[in-house]
C-alpha cells in the first residue's frame, strides 16, 4: 500500500522543473532531504499508530489526540483532495498514456472504466482486493528497477557539469525550498498504511513496519532514478515536462528513447500506465477506510460504515462516484494545484499531535523519544516549506483559508445535528412504556 501510493508520475517529472533553478548536486541533495523528511514523517506516524492503532489516518489521529473538529477537517481533506481527486487525475493520466500507444484509446473513457473497475475490485472482498493490489505493486517495482538498470547500463554515469537555466549567486534558498514541494508530492503516500490500520493482524507492530520499510524502499529507488536523470539530461531537455499535459512525455521517456529507441519510449508509457493503475487501486482501497471511520463517529451517513471483516462498500462507491464526477466535470490540474500544500499542512498537524500527547494528554502512553525527534525534524522542514509556499503564492492563503472555513462550518452543523439526534433518542427512550 505504501509503495503503490508513493510511486507515480511525480518522480518522473519533478527533476525537470527543478533543473531550471538548481544544479545537479542541489537536485540530488533535495531528493535526499525529501527522503529523510518522508522517513521522519513515517517514524512520527509510526509512533502515533502505536498510541492509536485504528483505521482512519489523520482523521482518527487528530480526532482522538487533539480535537474532533481538527480531525473533521482532515477527513474532508482526505475525501476531496487526499483520495478522490488524485484517483481522478491518475485515472485520466493512465488513459492519456494509453492513448500514446494507440490513437483508438479515449483517455476519458479509459479513466471512467478504470475507476469503475477498481471500485468493483475493492468492493468485492478483502482477500481479492489485497491480492490484486499486491500483484500491481510487484509489477510496478519490477518496471521501475528495470528502468534504473537500463539507465545505468546504457546511459552516462559521470558527474554532470551542466548549469541550471536560471543560475543564482550563492545557494538559492527560496528556489530550493519551493522545489521541495515537487519532491513532497512525489513522496506523498508514505503514510498510506495508517488508513487501514485496523485491518492489520497486529497494528502496533505491523503499521510502523509498513511505513518505514515502504518509505525506505521508495527513497532508494527515487535516488537511483534521479541520478539517471541528472547524469543524462540537460535543463534544456528537461523542459519537455512543461508539455506533459498534452504530449504525455516524462523524463523517463527521454532516457528510454535515448538508450533503447522508440520501443523504449513505449515501454516507459507501459510503466506509467501500471504506476497510475496501481496508485488508483491503492487509493480506492485506502480512502474509504477514512469515510467509514467518520460514519462510525456520526459525521457521515451510517450507510458508509461497512461491516466487520468486509470492505466498506458504501464508502468505496461514494469515493468512486466523486472521482467520476471530477473526471467528467473539472479540469483536474486546477483541482490539484494546491494539493501538495494541503497534504503537507495536515500531515504536519498530525505529527504535532505527538507533542500534544506528550505535554497535554497524560492519559495516553508517552511517545517514544525517537518519534518525537523525527516529529520535530518533520515539523521544522514542513514549516519552512509552507512559509515559502504561502509567500510565493498569495492565492494559496485564500484557498486554504476558505477550505478550512467551509469545513469548520460543516463540522459545527454536523455536530449540532448529532447532538439533537442524541437528545431525541434519549427523550424517546425515557418516554418508552417499557421504561
Amino acid at each position: 500500500m505504501v509503495i503503490a501510493n508513493m510511486i507515480g508520475a511525480g518522480v518522473f517529472l519533478s527533476t525537470g522543473y527543478m533543473a531550471q533553478d538548481l544544479t545537479p548536486g542541489q537536485i540530488l541533495v533535495a531528493w535526499v532531504i525529501g527522503a529523510l523528511l518522508a522517513l521522519c514523517g513515517a517514524r512520527a506516524y509510526a509512533g502515533i499508530a502505536r498510541i492509536v492503532p485504528h483505521s482512519g489516518g489523520e482523521y482518527r489521529f487528530l480526532s482522538t489526540l487533539v480535537h474532533p473538529a481538527l480531525g473533521y477537517l482532515a477527513g474532508w481533506a482526505s475525501l476531496l483532495l487526499g483520495f478522490s481527486a488524485p484517483i481522478a487525475i491518475d485515472a485520466v493520466a493512465a488513459g492519456a498514456f494509453a492513448h500514446t500507444l494507440g490513437d483508438w484509446v479515449n483517455p476519458t473513457l479509459f479513466a471512467v472504466v478504470l475507476i469503475l473497475l477498481m471500485t468493483a475490485v475493492h468492493a468485492v472482498g478483502l482477500r481479492f482486493s489485497v491480492t490484486a493490489q499486491n500483484a500491481l505493486v510487484a509489477l510496478k517495482i519490477l518496471l521501475v528497477v528495470g528502468f534504473i538498470i537500463v539507465g545505468l547500463w546504457g546511459g552516462n554515469n559521470s558527474w554532470p557539469t551542466w548549469r541550471p537555466t536560471n543560475p543564482s549567486e550563492g545557494f538559492p534558498l527560496g528556489a530550493f525550498m519551493q522545489n521541495l514541494f515537487y519532491i513532497a508530492f512525489a513522496f506523498s503516500g508514505w503514510n498510506a498504511a495508517v488508513y487501514a490500520a485496523s485491518e492489520f493482524r497486529n497494528p502496533r507492530r505491523d503499521v510502523p513496519r509498513a511505513l518505514l520499510l515502504g518509505c525506505s524502499i521508495v527513497g532508494i529507488l527515487y535516488l537511483f532514478v534521479n541520478w539517471v536523470f541528472v547524469a543524462n539530461l540537460t535543463p534544456e531537455q528537461c523542459r519537455v515536462v512543461n508539455d506533459y499535459e498534452t504530449a504525455r512525455i516524462t523524463l523517463g521517456h527521454l532516457i528510454m528513447r535515448n538508450v533503447v529507441g522508440d520501443l523504449g519510449a513505449a515501454c516507459m508509457s507501459v510503466l506509467a500506465i501500471i504506476a497510475f493503475i496501481s496508485a488508483v487501486s491503492a487509493m480506492t482501497f485506502l480512502g474509504p477506510r477514512v469515510y467509514a471511520a467518520m460514519a462510525r463517529d456520526g459525521f457521515l451517513p451510517a450507510a458508509l460504515k461497512g461491516k466487520e471483516g468486509r470492505p466498506p462498500v458504501g464508502a468505496v462507491m461514494l469515493q468512486g462516484a466523486i472521482a467520476l464526477f471530477l473526471v467528467l466535470a473539472y479540469q483536474l490540474g486546477e483541482v490539484l494545484s494546491n494539493v501538495g500544500a494541503i497534504l503537507t499542512l495536515f500531515s504536519a498537524l498530525t505529527v504535532f499531535s505527538l507533542f500534544w500527547v506528550r505535554f497535554r494528554r497524560k492519559e495516553f502512553p508517552r511517545p517514544q523519544t525517537a518519534a518525537l525527534v523525527a516529529a520535530l525534524i518533520y515539523l521544522a522542514f514542513s514549516g519552512v516549506m509552507l512559509y515559502f509556499g504561502f509567500r510565493s503564492s498569495p492565492t494559496l492563503n485564500l484557498w486554504v483559508g476558505s477550505s478550512i472555513l467551509a469545513a469548520l462550518v460543516g463540522y459545527f452543523l454536523t455536530r449540532s445535528r448529532r447532538s439533537a439526534q442524541t437528545e431525541r433518542e434519549v427523550t424517546e427512550e425515557a418516554a418508552s412504556p417499557d421504561r
